[in-house]
């Protein structure tokens, strides 16, 4: 760290987290409600609680920052609610309805309803205006561009007030001649409207995936502006040092002027930085096989990391559309403390997608909800301490939580209020399962292998139940876990992607020359990135990967291959790493078969400073000292209270063991430690939770 203090903000749809580093190894953990109306207020809200504790100024903290790191929804949200900007779209004549065609097959794979709703589109069809132009997948011109054509589309368009222009040409990535003229002709007639290319935001072979990821780009890049713009303004006018970083989809961090062209790299921005925090907490115990769930006030977000690498999402469909540029592969489910519960026409108790979001907020928190949502049924179960303040700002009223899930669950149903909270959870937790047995049984992976990370103000509520249901083993809750993805961002570094195309047949007369000279041309262009962001070559790595397919196939497989030269016989070696490859995902090879080249990838990193955590020391406290006293709590269906143990966790001293059930409050979360497990606070600020009698993971 190059100054006292780091930053990581994470604004999620019902709180914004903030981690504050200091270079003595302290680690400070806030929380202040979301303002989705506007970003900058919760952050204030959330800085004034900082300059409370440390009894310092805003200016002052954050001129000593040498980070400043904020993950945001902004894009993801504007996706969801279709609060996008307004977006016309150029294309190669022909080609106006590739965003309805798609790929041509089921979307999903699974979708044989007849009257399954097709996709909102986000460019209507009369602004979707056909270009006579055409490049071939060799990067010849067949058909020049006519700008005549070009300019009264762009009229149109205008007329028509469109804030976003998206242009996507067949086989621009091998020839960008004809989208950069169409760009600039653009920029010419439509001053200040923003405007972006196929070839820019996504240069890989895939006409449907780069139209409808340019498109996507388009329709969010001018709503992250506004909010980058706005952010930067607010720090900059605090004095701080150094640009704010924002953390990507990917993984990594950037800066906001790279993100305000980019807003397609921010869409799953906030929980992106969970696996890195996961791996970071997991190597103390020697794990590097970490499933990581992150349940907060809206939201349950699924990571897994097998063998300290994390999955990446490529040309997937995302919330229905089509999205090329690599992400880090979560799973979203709506299942969070806010999550609603309700009575269907059928009797069904049903529980989440709908979120109580911030406001009002579950029942509970007296703000105006009257649905009654899984906090409610934690407090009613006992988990939840009456009397706590969440988030250090709102209060709690078991009472009204009790008089929801009667009114809303028990009496609808015909059981007692204490059987239809324990309901509510079972469906949350069950709902929770499925989505962890999709991103590890759904692809190959025993769930058993790995151990459960709790992350998120909500999860450790639930956590020892899910991982009884997958047969996990081993639990880990650091500390910080209610702010897990902030603390993940302190910790991450800058990264950048950078792809192209190079199609080819990988036999005798495979071009390596041309291979080799693209990879030095992206390396380049990422180096220069790096250093002028203020990187020094020391700093400074990076990892390739080719995306291959049999002569013939659709779909390729995407291989890790090393860097330096590619010469004949690192060819030979790519192609048996590739057969291997297609026999992990599908079974079987055909080494026999040719193979060919369609896309490659250069991973450009920037390596940041990490901060120096503290380590906790024993104390020679008892685990009476910590003992706060009991109070009733369910683990049955059965309605049979027990009278459990709640424990201080500020208070419990390093190595105690704590015999379920118990309770273990922290200032931010709660973890309930379920009958049959133990708990023991680790040294590294983690609690490590074991089933009795167990092998560790």
């Amino acid at each position: 760290m190059r100054n006292r203090y780091r930053l990581g903000i994470d604004a999620g749809g019902t709180f914004t987290d903030f981690v504050l580093a200091e270079n003595n190894g302290e680690l400070r953990v806030f929380k202040s409600p979301s303002t989705p109306q506007d970003g900058t207020i919760a952050i204030k809200a959330g800085l004034s609680q900082i300059s409370e504790a440390t009894g310092r100024s805003i200016e002052e903290i954050v001129q000593e920052c040498d980070l400043c790191i904020n993950g945001t929804t902004v894009a993801l949200n504007a996706l969801i609610e279709k609060k996008g900007v307004k977006v016309g779209l150029l294309c190669t004549a022909g080609h106006e309805d590739s965003l309805e065609i798609r790929l041509g097959h089921k979307e999903e794979g699974y979708r044989y309803e007849a009257d399954f709703p097709p996709a909102h589109m986000i460019v209507p069809r009369h602004l979707r205006k056909p270009i006579n132009e055409r490049a071939l997948g060799s990067g010849e011109i067949n058909q020049p561009m006519d700008e005549q054509e070009v300019r009264a589309a762009v009229a149109y368009l205008k007329e028509q007030d469109v804030e976003s222009v998206a242009i996507s040409f067949v086989w621009a990535v091998r020839n960008p001649e004809h989208e950069k003229r169409a760009k600039e002709i653009v920029q010419e007639m439509m001053p200040g409207v923003f405007v972006c290319t196929g070839s820019e935001v996504y240069p890989q072979v895939r006409e449907y995936t780069r139209t409808s990821t340019t498109v996507v780009n388009a329709y969010l890049s001018p709503v992250m502006r506004r909010y980058v713009q706005k952010i930067d303004d607010y720090f900059r006018s605090l004095g701080a040092k150094y640009p704010v970083r924002y953390f990507q989809s990917n993984g990594g961090l950037a800066i906001g002027e790279a993100m305000q062209g980019r807003a397609v790299n921010a869409i799953n921005s906030g929980p992106a930085s969970a696996p890195q925090a996961g791996l970071f907490v997991g190597a103390p115990f020697g794990i590097d096989n970490v499933i990581t769930v992150d349940m907060g006030g809206t939201s349950f977000d699924i990571t897994l990391t097998k063998d300290g690498q994390t999955n990446l999402n490529k040309n997937i469909d995302f919330l229905r559309y089509r999205i090329g540029v690599p992400m880090i592969q979560v799973e979203t489910l709506g299942a969070g403390g806010g999550s609603l519960c309700q009575v269907d026409q059928y009797g069904m108790l049903q529980v989440g997608p709908e979120s109580a979001g911030a406001v009002p907020g579950p029942v509970c928190y007296g703000k105006g909800g009257s649905r009654p949502a899984v906090t409610d049924a934690n407090l009613v179960l006992g988990y939840l301490n009456p009397e706590a303040v969440l988030g250090g700002t709102i209060s709690l009223d078991r009472e009204a939580a009790i008089k929801a899930v009667k009114e809303h669950v028990a009496d609808p149903l015909g059981i007692s209020v204490e059987k239809a909270a324990y309901g509510i959870s079972t469906i949350v937790n069950l709902n929770m399962v499925n989505g962890i047995r999709r991103v590890s049984i759904e692809r190959g992976y025993d769930p058993r292998d790995f151990a459960l990370l709790c992350a998120g103000g909500a999860a450790g509520m639930h956590i020892t139940a899910l991982a009884e249901e997958i047969g996990s083993t081993t639990v880990l809750v650091p500390k910080v876990s209610s702010v897990f993805c902030a603390f993940g961002q302190i910790i991450s570094d800058v990264r950048y992607n950078y792809l192209a195309s190079e199609p080819m047949r990988l036999d005798g007369n495979a071009n390596l020359d041309a291979l080799n000279t693209k990879f030095e041309e992206l390396e380049r262009q990422g180096r220069e990135h790096l250093m002028s962001d203020g990187f020094e070559s020391e700093d400074i790595s990076y990892a390739r990967s080719v995306e291959m397919r049999y002569v013939g196939q659709i779909h390729e497989c995407n291989v890790e291959i090393h860097p330096g030269k590619i010469t004949s016989e690192k060819m030979a070696a790519i192609l048996e790493d590739f057969h291997k490859r297609h026999e992990e995902l599908y079974t079987y090879c055909e080494p026999h078969n040719p193979v060919e080249l369609v896309n490659i990838e250069s991973t450009m990193v920037g390596r940041v400073a990490k901060p120096e955590f503290r380590q906790l020391a024993t104390q020679g406290r008892t685990t009476e000292e910590a003992l706060i006293g009991y109070r009733p709590a369910l683990f049955d269906a059965e309605g049979h209270w027990i009278d459990t143990a709640v424990y201080s966790g500020p208070r419990l001293d390093v190595g105690l063991v704590i015999q379920g059930p118990a309770v273990v409050e922290e200032p931010t979360t709660n973890i309930v430690v379920r009958p049959g497990w133990q708990l023991v606070l680790e040294p590294n600020q983690c609690y490590r939770l074991t089933r009795v009698g167990s092998t560790n993971n």
